[in-house]
């Protein structure tokens, strides 16, 4: 019979302690190879540009229209909103994270995943990738979200061998 015994405040005082220790020296954390995925990151500049520029344009119509300067305050606080939605979407960087069994990504409503025997192909095209699965395709482009497609084709490539999952080369 195995015991665990309970550390207690002073054992997580101590294993905390070791954690800032160790993040100081540069070292990664302990995490179970099972968790670990290698992640591609791309940077979202067309949305946040679009919201940028559809804001200068209502700002311009607004200044025209003698209605909104009776509410010079509202007016201005939708402007700045727009402004920092724009921002928002500029730092949440999308990304694809491929994992031992699974891929992941980000989509508007939230952090989507798919298990390997939910996708049915995975396309490469230059400057493109694209998972086709049951409900639809995940696109990842060099273009629209600067991913590093390259990179991310040949780690897909290997965990399309690994689950045996047909990989088109265009």
């Amino acid at each position: 019979m195995i015991r665990v015994a309970n550390v207690g405040a002073q054992g997580a005082q101590k294993f905390r302690a070791i954690e800032q220790s160790e993040k100081k020296q540069g070292l990664k954390a302990m995490t179970p190879a099972a968790d670990q995925a290698e992640r591609f990151v791309g940077r979202n500049y067309i949305g946040p540009a679009l919201i940028v520029m559809l804001t200068v344009f209502y700002a311009i119509l607004g200044q025209a229209n003698t209605a909104m300067q009776e509410d010079g305050t509202f007016y201005w606080l939708v402007i700045v909103m727009y402004l920092l939605l724009a921002v928002l979407f500029f730092f949440r960087r999308p990304y694809l994270a491929v994992g031992k069994d699974y891929v992941q990504t980000r989509k508007w409503t939230g952090d989507k995943r798919l298990q390997a025997s939910d996708i049915r192909s995975i396309r490469v095209q230059p400057g493109y990738v694209v998972i086709e699965h049951k409900k639809g395709n995940w696109v990842f482009s060099r273009v629209m979200n600067r991913y590093p497609t390259d990179e991310m084709a040949a780690r897909l490539t290997t965990f399309a061998q690994q689950h045996k999952i047909e990989m088109k080369q265009l």
